[in-house]
């Protein structure tokens, strides 16, 4: 293997901190050739799709990727907006609301880079080569999925460390697994919900959709079902809401094996029989809007629930590049560097007289 050269650092010979943000990915454009570019990279992913590849690949290539895309390019076209791809455009903004909150934070010369893991750029190898370029010794990663799932989680390690092998220099390396209980995270879901009820009412019901995977993974040991359960536990309890003003569903379900439930459209089509015809839905596992949220949840979702007798509907956005999803996210990325920088986080620098206040 011919190896990648060392890093160029720079001039001031500072310590540089590289910012890894990674996300799912989107299509380059709602365009079939995109989406199926798109789907196949995620579909074709091990990590995404558990089954021996003599198997599942044939049934990719020769009977999904030739007709899903059109399908799936069809919904896209129904969120894409005229800067482009949802997914990335508020991705984008995160990124550059970070850097700003982060450069008051890290007492050292940082770089922030953002990666989809599947269909447009940036591409992690790209984003990581964009680090090394910039002279990052140091790298931590941040996969923007709140509750840890080997699907997302997992698969974004095993991108970051397939590039890594290509590098001679390696840098010291960290990454965040989760954030599914951080009282920053769950505040700043209190705050959108509590934000946009004040904008439109409240209703009767919150229903938390988080994204499915198949149950078997979870009986294979993810944890992840019980990482959504804490995180919807945590924010019911900071809302103050009683067992049966909340619920959860899982939503996004692919193929005919069993997902985890209940499945979101099943719950919202029953709600309006049982007497919940005002419904509010909050998406806790993305940390941006996407197709997920902003077609299958606001558009199909909804359709689902007002046919069934549904009054009014309301989605509660994502965090996005709400103010306080950087400030949490800021946070989150200086206490993990810690031992890297000096970093501001209230905390009792080195060599502080004992005692002395936070």
């Amino acid at each position: 293997m011919r190896y990648v050269s060392s890093p160029e650092f720079h001039r001031d010979g500072a310590e540089r901190i590289g910012i890894l943000l990674v996300n799912s990915g989107t299509p380059a454009s709602p365009a079939p050739k995109d989406v199926r570019k798109f789907l196949a990279g995620l579909l074709g992913d091990p990590r995404v799709v558990e089954l021996p590849r003599a198997l599942w690949l044939p049934i990719l290539h020769g009977l999904i990727l030739p007709f899903r895309p059109h399908r799936s390019a069809r919904k896209y076209r129904k969120i894409w907006s005229k800067e482009g791809s949802p997914l990335l455009v508020l991705s984008e903004k995160l990124r550059a609301e970070l850097i700003g909150t982060l450069a008051q934070r890290m007492l050292a010369p940082l770089s922030i880079e953002l990666a989809m893991m599947y269909g447009g750029d940036p591409s992690v190898p790209q984003a990581l080569t964009r680090l090394r370029e910039s002279g990052a010794q140091r790298i931590l990663v941040v996969p923007l999925f709140p509750q840890y799932c080997g699907a997302t989680t997992g698969a974004a390690y095993d991108q970051v460390n397939a590039e890594l092998r290509r590098w001679r220099w390696l840098p010291e390396l960290r990454y965040v697994a989760e954030y599914h209980d951080y009282p920053g995270y769950i505040d700043s879901l209190r705050a959108s919900v509590v934000q946009h009820w004040d904008q439109h009412g409240r209703t009767q019901h919150l229903l938390m959709s988080f994204h499915g995977i198949p149950e078997r993974y979870f009986h294979n040991g993810d944890p992840y079902f019980c990482k959504c359960q804490k995180t919807a536990r945590l924010l019911a309890d900071e809302l103050l809401l009683k067992d049966s003003e909340w619920s959860v569903s899982f939503q996004s379900r692919f193929g005919r094996d069993a997902w985890l439930k209940p499945y979101t459209s099943t719950v919202l089509e029953d709600m309006p029989g049982r007497g919940t015809r005002r419904v509010t839905v909050v998406c806790p596992g993305f940390a941006i809007d996407c197709l997920e949220t902003l077609e299958e949840i606001e558009m199909e979702n909804r359709d689902l629930f007002m046919a069934a007798g549904g009054e009014q509907f309301q989605y509660v956005p994502a965090l996005n590049a709400r103010q306080e999803h950087a400030r949490f996210l800021a946070d989150l990325i200086a206490r993990h560097c810690q031992g890297w920088t000096q970093v501001e986080l209230g905390l009792r620098p080195a060599g502080a007289a004992r005692g002395a206040s936070a």
